[in-house]
């Protein structure tokens, strides 16, 4: 079965096509904004314009925008193509990328909104102990406990904590077979990581 996958809810961009696990294809670019001008060209320059019998895609946390735009791209083309679209968690995908290369319990840290950092930890398996967590930095510091730390704040995270090792990572399309299937959701929405701003007005 090939497989498109969208990846662009942080500030990498990247798009692959994948039979089975087999990459067939892929591109990964950082862009930091620009995301809506790039994605379908990046989508249009893959063997058969990426067509393919599903899709998956990131759906957050990260960018509010990134992620709108990528669920866009994945619905209209699940909906013009007639197959199933599957979403995924971006830090899910950033621990199966850290744990293909050191197996091991590792702890995830990725720019959130406002400041803070999205955090989460993984076991040795894969298997997330707890959900996304959104943290001033000095707070996800003291949460995250594992040793090894990677994603977009693994850095300045080690450095706060001054223990552990950091890797710097960003979700890449082109990694996905690394995902295990029960990360998956069928009939995908935007997964934030955090409360929304803006708040309804209270009724009078």
């Amino acid at each position: 079965m090939r497989r498109l996958v969208i990846d662009c809810a942080t500030e990498a961009c990247s798009v692959a096509l994948l039979d089975g696990t087999n990459l067939i294809a892929g591109t990964f670019e950082m862009l930091g904004r620009g995301h809506a001008e790039r994605l379908v060209p990046m989508i249009a320059a893959l063997p058969g314009s990426g067509r393919a019998d599903a899709i998956a895609v990131n759906i957050g946390p990260g960018s509010f925008t990134g992620i709108r735009v990528g669920l866009a791209a994945a619905k209209a083309l699940g909906l013009a193509w007639n197959v199933p679209v599957d979403g995924y968690e971006s830090l899910a995908l950033v621990a199966a990328m850290a744990q293909a290369e050191a197996s091991g319990p590792v702890g995830v840290a990725m720019t959130g909104g406002h400041g803070e950092w999205f955090v989460q930890s993984f076991d040795a398996s894969g298997t997330a102990l707890g959900g996304v967590a959104s943290l001033a930095p000095g707070d996800a510091a003291r949460c995250l406990q594992t040793p090894a730390v990677v994603g977009t704040q693994a850095l300045g995270l080690v450095a706060r904590r001054g223990t552990g090792t950091a890797l710097e990572l960003w979700p890449d399309a082109r990694c996905f077979a690394l995902l295990d299937a029960a990360a998956l959701v069928r009939d995908p929405a935007p997964a934030y990581g955090r409360a929304p701003d803006a708040k309804l007005p209270a009724r009078a």
